[in-house]
């Protein structure tokens, strides 16, 4: 089988990037003729837009050996406005070769590049190009890559090997150790060094006159590790096209086993078969029936992918750090339906998945997000050459995000008749720039794992607006934490609903942050020029600093809000007379510097947008009603998160919980909620136990307890707990049933057993197995305790509320859980009640006990055979021994 590679080639536009590529194909014997990008006969500009302009703007590939390796070659964009279709490339590479100017240095874009290829983790060779011009110096560029890339830049073109190892051993302690004891470092050091991103090896050269361009292929073949793949299916894909005829082409990178013809693919929602396998080099494509991984290709008869998703042992990717800044809305001219271009328009959304086109069913118009000017033209292009439409653009606006300063419980509730779901999701601030994350940490004895699934599943299909100005929101993570579900009337589209309820909820409590984009810049201009530059900047709410001069010309370099500065790159042509340049590239999203004025100015109602309601919806005597966000935890069924967590942040949430810390629901209000619930249409009052067990501190204050202490018949104890519920509640057996559950089980046990020895009471320990198809209840004693296994279709609470409903007269029950409606039930059967947290305090408690007590018996007095034994004994022991 022969090795192969998926190497990458970006740059900052101009750089030379697709000259490089086609001085590759060429030298490698792939193309015949040397093509230009000036002559618009670049074997790699496949689109009329692109020779047209002279710049790449959609990624392609070509298939080329380098000696023994297969290289498929990815040529990306390298204007700043097509910076989402390079990073979508970034996800397959094995190794990237990154250009430079030899005329212009390290520029903006370049550095932008640099980060990218870190946090992907991307293997770098760098080709300093356009060394053939005047005024360009090696040895001042190779400084300012060390200075600017990093210090493990080395030169491996022409240079000598003792000074290639005196640096080589400078980046690594094992290549340091090589070169001391032998004065020789191996080249598989080196690849290894190179793989692990700690070497970068550099060549220069001119790509137009092949100069450098085969010291460059030779050091690839030479200093790059073949990747090993796993036998198991996975494939990333990272592009979404068309072809002339129409066939929508999903491209991905297969990395791990083989695919063929007709194989079926899916995500876990979709499931489609493979028409055809085509292996593209530049326009043309190779049609096989069987591909290998390791190789980047394209499928048809795919039609619900999306770039950067992941099949079969393949994770998805996460959202890209270059996105689009500005928001427009696309005009048409007069007679062309806008929603009937709708559908158009998301074929194109397909392909560049950043453009976010939206409809706004207010305004009756449709907004897309885009990077810059030119990207709008290559849009007007690409609609008016594939729809035979003419559009244009407005003036465009920034695009605005919102975040959380603070960690709260959000809610959600959806009981119309028929109808249940209840979320609770945890909002947590995330770091600048991390997007939005998404975990479970809720039990699933509380949620089956389907209806968790489908939560998060729920969470990542659609942008969430915030509640100042409608922007998405970023920079936080959202955990599910609790949930509940009704066994008849629960639906699929019920957590839906309440999830966005929840996430929404969640965010009026929070302390919102509205964000807006900015960029870092880089001013080049006349020196005269830097004191009108600096109070422009200051102008523009920017930050900037003077990073070098020569007398004559200076270079600002800072950041500034995307909204001040879109526009002054006409203002330097202007004042500087066509001298000064400026460089922009996106820096992130930061705090808004005038976040009111904003937000007045868009004027959002967060309660008043019906297509993302804070609301819940609760049910009562058989009719769904309406609870404000507000007063939602006023009537929720599951107990709060972070009140039972003791979480100090809830307390400083508007809204008061239905549990905290320190206050428990007392019997009264039990009883209001049982006549105004199950017993709302008996016409008689509910006529349950008021039982004061030894848990009844719950409900009063001990001083009334003594004064209304009652002489009782002694009943046989008993202690029921909920096993996995326990488990889940238990930081040190939650981690451990996440890598093995049956051990937490067990650990489980061995504490109760040992608990029981102390107590004079029976324990009954109930574990789900409700969905173990055809499982009969199954009850087994372990050690001096039981364990029941419950059958098919029941639930722990629901063993548990039956046993103690059946037994409450007989027996003294006391339930060990930390499921809030399930406190109510139990306490409404008449029933104690032992929070999770107290029950591993008694068991703490208990251990420690037994370790003193253990500790004590070695302290006791010892008996030895010598003292019993008389002085003429003791003479004959002495005397045989």
């Amino acid at each position: 089988m022969m090795k192969k590679l998926v190497i990458g080639i970006l740059a900052h536009v101009d750089a030379g990037k697709t000259t490089l590529a086609e001085s590759m194909l060429y030298l490698s014997g792939k193309i015949g003729n040397l093509g230009r990008v000036d002559n618009k006969d670049a074997f790699l500009d496949t689109y009329e837009m692109e020779r047209a302009r002279g710049i790449t703007i959609f990624s392609k590939q070509a298939v080329l050996d380098i000696g023994e390796i297969q290289v498929t070659l990815l040529d990306t964009p390298g204007h700043v406005d097509f910076s989402a279709e390079m990073e979508r490339t970034l996800q397959v590479l094995d190794y990237a070769i990154l250009v430079i100017s030899g005329a212009d240095g390290v520029q903006g874009h370049t550095k932008t590049l640099w980060r990218l290829l870190h946090m992907y983790r991307i293997p770098v060779f760098i080709f300093v190009n356009k060394m053939d011009q005047k005024g360009t110096d090696k040895d001042k560029l190779m400084k300012e890559l060390k200075e600017q890339l990093d210090d493990g830049c080395i030169e491996f073109g022409q240079v000598r090997e003792d000074e290639l190892y005196d640096q080589l051993a400078m980046c690594d302690e094992v290549m340091m150790e090589s070169y001391l004891e032998t004065g020789h470092i191996e080249t598989e050091q080196i690849k290894k060094a190179v793989l692990e991103r700690k070497v970068f090896p550099c060549f220069f050269g001119s790509a137009l006159k092949l100069e450098g361009v085969e010291q460059l292929m030779q050091g690839i073949e030479k200093y790059t590790l073949i990747p090993h793949y796993p036998d198991e299916f996975g494939a990333k894909i990272f592009k979404i096209t068309r072809d002339e005829q129409g066939n929508r082409l999903t491209h991905m990178k297969l990395t791990g086993g083989k695919l063929k013809v007709k194989d079926a693919l899916t995500n876990g929602i979709w499931e489609e078969k493979v028409n055809q396998i085509r292996i593209y080099s530049g326009q043309k494509f190779q049609a096989i029936n069987e591909i290998e991984a390791g190789s980047v290709f394209a499928v048809t008869g795919l039609s619900y992918t999306r770039p950067g998703e992941g099949l079969g042992i393949e994770k998805a990717s996460g959202t890209p750090v270059l996105e689009p800044v500005l928001s427009y809305q696309i005009i048409f001219k007069e007679g062309c339906d806008p929603r009937a271009m709708l559908p158009k328009l998301r074929q194109i959304e397909e392909e560049e998945p950043e453009l976010h086109i939206t409809w706004d069913e207010q305004l009756q118009e449709i907004q897309v997000q885009i990077m810059g000017e030119v990207q709008i033209e290559i849009l007007q292009g690409l609609i008016k050459s594939r729809f035979g439409v003419d559009v244009t653009f407005d003036e465009g606006k920034v695009v605005y995000k919102e975040t959380i300063a603070n960690t709260v419980e959000g809610v959600g509730h959806f009981e119309p008749l028929r109808h249940y779901a209840e979320v609770h999701l945890l909002l947590e601030p995330g770091e600048r720039g991390s997007g939005l994350q998404f975990e479970t940490n809720c039990s699933e004895d509380m949620l089956s794992r389907n209806w968790q699934r489908l939560i998060l599943t729920h969470l990542q299909e659609k942008v969430h607006k915030g509640v100042l100005t409608g922007s998405a929101i970023t920079d936080m993570k959202i955990t599910l934490v609790a949930g509940k579900a009704h066994p008849k009337h629960t639906e699929g589209g019920d957590f839906r609903e309440a999830t966005y309820r929840a996430v929404r909820q969640g965010l009026k409590e929070a302390q919102s942050i509205l964000l807006e984009p900015y960029y870092d810049f880089r001013l080049e201009l006349p020196e005269k020029m830097v004191g009108r530059a600096m109070t422009d900047i200051k102008r523009m709410y920017g930050t900037c600093e003077i990073s070098q001069t020569n007398g004559e010309t200076a270079v600002l370099v800072g950041s500034a809000p995307v909204v001040t500065m879109r526009n002054y790159q006409k203002e330097v042509v202007a004042y500087t007379k066509g001298l000064g340049r400026l460089f922009c590239t996106f820096r992130g999203y930061e705090p808004c510097h005038n976040a009111q004025e904003v937000i007045e100015s868009i004027g959002y109602d967060s309660e008043k947008d019906i297509e993302n309601p804070t609301y819940s919806i609760f049910c009562k005597n058989g009719v769904g009603f309406l609870v404000s966000w507000d007063e939602v935890k006023d009537y929720m069924h599951v107990e709060s998160y972070l009140s039972s967590k003791g979480d100090p942040s809830e307390e400083n949430t508007s809204n008061h919980a239905s549990y905290t810390e320190e206050r428990w629901i007392s019997l009264e209000e039990i009883e209001r909620i049982f006549q105004n619930t199950f017993f709302a249409n008996k016409g008689k009052k509910s006529s349950w136990k008021k039982r004061k067990g030894e848990r009844s501190v719950l409900y009063h204050p001990v001083s009334q307890i003594e004064k209304k202490k009652e002489v009782k018949e002694i009943k046989e104890k008993y202690l029921l707990v909920d096993g996995y519920n326990i488990i889940h509640a238990w930081p040190e057996l939650k981690e451990l049933a996440d890598g093995d559950m049956e051990s937490a089980r067990i650990k489980l046990l061995d504490y109760l057993s040992n608990y029981k020895g102390t107590r004079n009471c029976e324990i009954i320990v109930v574990f789900d197995a409700y969905r173990v198809q055809g499982h009969a209840e199954e009850i087994i004693d372990y050690n001096n305790i039981h364990v029941v296994f419950t059958k098919e279709a029941q639930t722990a609470d629901q063993y548990i509320e039956k046993f103690a409903h059946d037994n409450q007269k007989k027996y003294d029950i006391t339930v060990a859980t930390s499921d809030g409606l399930q406190q109510i039930i139990i306490r409404g059967a008449g029933c104690s009640l032992l929070l999770a947290r107290e029950l591993k305090a008694e068991i703490d408690e208990v251990n420690e006990r037994i370790r003193r007590e253990y500790q004590d018996t070695g302290k006791l007095d010892r008996n030895y055979l010598e003292d019993a034994l008389t002085p003429e004994e003791k003479q004959q022991i002495k005397q045989m021994k």
